[in-house]
């Protein structure tokens, strides 16, 4: 069965981004090229990846250094590409959040298995993490979200008007705060398929979640656009 997905390969070896890009597109993944992290950067702004697999060693900045930039800001899995002996490397590139790292050389049908791996680890999440991690009431713009009363609470406590989709919309957002999401990712975290990443049902949903949670505030960024990505839930400051 073909696979499906982006890989975003950040590598400053040119031959070895060649032969990914054909060894992982022949396996039905879309493959974007970065040398470095300036590279890496416009290729996130084109389109957020699936898996970042990102090279230890990068020149200007290291790929430890674009982990952590990763990780604050999209969510994406991380491979680490390692040498050999760079044993210290990998813990570090874990604890900064890295899912899973590969050696070099590595075997392409390594490679593969552990994209796939961190792949299903990713989609998995949400289900296994997301009730538990989240509390039952969370504050969004001028509202709260009553995630067991599946309500939305204006600021007397009265109740604010919500579709069934805008409440699965708007709990995804509160579930990964701060997290870049593509409206592909916002489609799977919802598990509504209904919706079309490539029409514009997720758009005028936000804009709808939008002028409820800031009706008649100064609060403009609740949930914000990241250019070239998507959308990110924004927490309100304590």
């Amino acid at each position: 069965m073909a696979n499906s997905g982006c890989i975003l390969v950040v590598d400053d070896d040119a031959a070895l981004r060649e032969m990914l890009a054909e060894y992982l597109g022949s396996h039905g993944f879309s493959v974007a090229l970065a040398a470095d992290g300036e590279s890496m950067r416009v290729e996130l702004e084109r389109a957020c990846p699936d898996v970042v697999l990102l090279d230890l060693r990068l020149p200007r900045e290291d790929g430890l250094s674009l982990a952590r930039y990763l990780r604050e800001r999209y969510d994406v899995g991380i491979i680490m590409v390692t040498g050999s002996g760079e044993v210290i490397d990998r813990i570090v590139g874990l604890e900064v959040g890295a899912d899973d790292y590969v050696a070099k050389p590595f075997d392409s049908r390594e490679l593969l298995a552990r994209i796939k791996s961190v792949m299903r680890r990713m989609y998995a999440r949400p289900e296994s993490t997301a009730v538990s991690a989240t509390p039952e009431h969370v504050r969004v713009g001028r509202c709260r979200l009553d995630l067991q009363g599946h309500r939305l609470l204006g600021p007397a406590n009265e109740e604010v008007p919500i579709t069934a989709m805008e409440f699965e919309l708007l709990k995804v957002f509160v579930e990964h705060p701060g997290k870049a999401l593509s409206r592909d990712r916002l489609l799977t975290l919802t598990q509504n398929k209904e919706w079309d990443p490539f029409d514009r049902s997720i758009d005028i949903r936000v804009a709808r979640l939008r002028r409820k949670l800031e009706a008649g505030t100064d609060d403009s960024g609740v949930i914000r656009t990241v250019r070239g990505v998507g959308y990110m839930f924004v927490p309100a400051a304590e």
